[in-house]
């Protein structure tokens, strides 16, 4: 009897220093110890925009995932380590304040009311509310000659009625449901022009099916600084604008514009001095 217990505690003691050293093990085998493979970044992009954000079958394409890949290596994550989410526009205060994501770049415009809830770091691109028209389109060269046009943007949007209020009051206004139907009705004479960011714009016009067919109107009627969100107080801000500058400055910043953009015509700013906010 006395043995049976000696051998049951015994018995005891090995399990237990058994299930110590697995847990050991697979807390380091977690924690990266081969390079760090299993550390992760969530980053919020839009998934429906061209030239901006885009989910495809091969990937995430275009100019924001361009700027957020290049932020997360300066934080030490490689493209293999970043998880994608996405941040539909009335969705990304809420992301941010939740910590769904540590940032957001989706063509996020730095506005005070805003900033009253997120941080931003940047601007990173200047855009600015333009129309986009046919590659043949000669009468329509400012925004005054938009009266009695056919004017597209989605539905919701207030673009279209921003130009209408200020700028062409006797503009038709056409909301169709999304950007790509505004481009097939721009492309068979259905509506004369369409707006909306430039950048945005710029994307769409840039796809492969519209190429050639499309130019901006290069009105630029309002400024918009786009930003990387993250949470109020984060010290990420002033990361992400070291990384943002670095961009700049080794010429990878240029080289994004002129991959997702350039074949819109699209004429940037010059390179974005961050922190300057442009009203």
């Amino acid at each position: 009897m006395k043995l049976r217990k000696v051998t049951a505690a015994t018995v005891a003691v090995l399990a237990l220093a058994t299930a110590a050293t697995a847990c050991s093990s697979n807390d380091k085998s977690d924690g990266g110890s081969s390079g760090g493979g299993s550390k992760k970044i969530k980053i919020g992009i839009k998934f429906d925009q061209p030239g901006i954000g885009q989910k495809t079958p091969q990937g995430y394409t275009g100019f924001d995932v361009d700027v957020a890949t290049y932020v997360a290596k300066q934080l030490g994550y490689d493209a293999g380590q970043i998880e994608w989410k996405e941040s539909k526009s009335a969705d990304r205060e809420t992301m941010l304040q939740r910590g769904d994501v540590e940032f957001i770049a989706a063509s996020y415009s730095i506005t005070p009311e805003r900033e009253q809830k997120v941080d931003f770091a940047g601007p990173y691109l200047l855009a600015h509310q333009d129309v986009l028209l046919r590659a043949d389109e000669k009468k329509i060269k400012a925004p005054a000659d938009l009266n009695s046009k056919k004017l597209c943007s989605v539905t919701g949007s207030t673009s279209a009625q921003n130009v209408h209020d200020k700028l062409a009051p006797k503009a038709n206004l056409l909301e169709y449901p999304t950007y790509s139907a505004c481009l097939t009705g721009l492309q068979n004479g259905a509506v004369d022009a369409l707006t909306t960011d430039d950048s945005i714009l710029a994307g769409y016009a840039s796809q492969d099916a519209f190429k050639g067919k499309f130019k901006l109107g290069g009105f630029k009627m309002t400024n918009e600084n786009y930003g990387i969100g993250v949470k109020k107080g984060s010290d990420l801000k002033a990361k992400i604008n070291s990384a943002l500058e670095k961009m700049v400055s080794d010429g990878e910043w240029q080289k994004a514009v002129d991959k997702n953009f350039g074949p819109a015509g699209y004429k940037n700013e010059p390179a974005p001095k961050i922190g300057n906010i442009v009203q």
